[in-house]
């Protein structure tokens, strides 16, 4: 199975202005997203689609690839999708946004699972288990609920579901990572935006809008993505297991 992994990674960012070339314990965010992805033997290629020259002299400085794509693309898979036209032989195609500098190979490799088992989803992602404590009515944190065969029935930002008797239900932290059928991704791109991914912003809810199924492969690995400058700040002595 051929696997192409697709970094997107745009300069404009309204919370943390140049988000991807911000340092992060000597090197720039997108570098850290780079090295990581590479470290997957599943990979048959990786390749970081960027707005921005800059980003792509820092991808190129270190060998990797790197391609400019329309900076008006609104997101980040109908960037991936741009590049995985140019792939016609990939089975499989991975959307590892750039602020995900301390991804792991192992949460990869989770990704990609099912397909490797002979499964054919349209799209996987990842979720861990929920702090319900720090995270669950936090906005930035996004919640995903899943039916009995860890199929996606909603992802949110707000606290789903609402407990309105004492009890324990599956609730988990979604990441910011996704694998398509390289057939589905091309068809991704068609689809018209839906009324609750431009509510909540969240372009996953499209493929749910539109009748297609995510299924949601668990890790109980944590990483750290970095969309304030709070949690820019903690990455900076964030302690990463480069072993795993």
């Amino acid at each position: 199975m051929k696997i192409l992994c697709v970094i997107p990674s745009r300069i404009r960012s309204t919370r943390l202005p140049r988000k991807p070339l911000l340092p992060i314990q000597g090197k720039p965010m997108v570098q850290w997203t780079y090295e990581n992805a590479a470290r997957c033997k599943l990979l048959s290629d990786l390749v970081v689609a960027t707005d921005d020259e800059e980003i792509a002299k820092v991808i190129s400085s270190i060998g990797g690839k790197a391609q400019l794509t329309d900076p008006d693309l609104p997101t980040g898979s109908e960037r991936v999708a741009v590049i995985a036209e140019q792939y016609p032989q990939m089975d499989v195609i991975i959307n590892l946004q750039g602020d995900e500098p301390f991804i792991q190979p192992c949460m990869l490799e989770k990704l990609v699972a099912p397909y490797l088992a002979g499964e054919t989803p349209e799209m996987t992602t990842l979720a861990s288990p929920l702090n319900m404590t720090s995270s669950y009515h936090e906005p930035g944190a996004v919640k995903v609920i899943t039916d009995k065969q860890h199929n996606a029935l909603y992802f949110s930002r707000a606290p789903i579901p609402y407990f309105r008797a004492e009890t324990s239900a599956p609730v988990y932290h979604h990441m910011g990572v996704y694998a398509f059928r390289r057939d589905f991704l091309m068809l991704y791109k068609t689809l018209p935006q839906t009324p609750l991914e431009q509510a909540e912003l969240l372009e996953q809810l499209r493929v749910l809008e539109h009748g297609y199924k995510i299924r949601v492969c668990l890790t109980d690995k944590k990483t750290m993505e970095i969309n304030t400058a709070e949690e820019y700040e903690l990455a900076q002595t964030f302690q990463y297991d480069a072993q795993v």
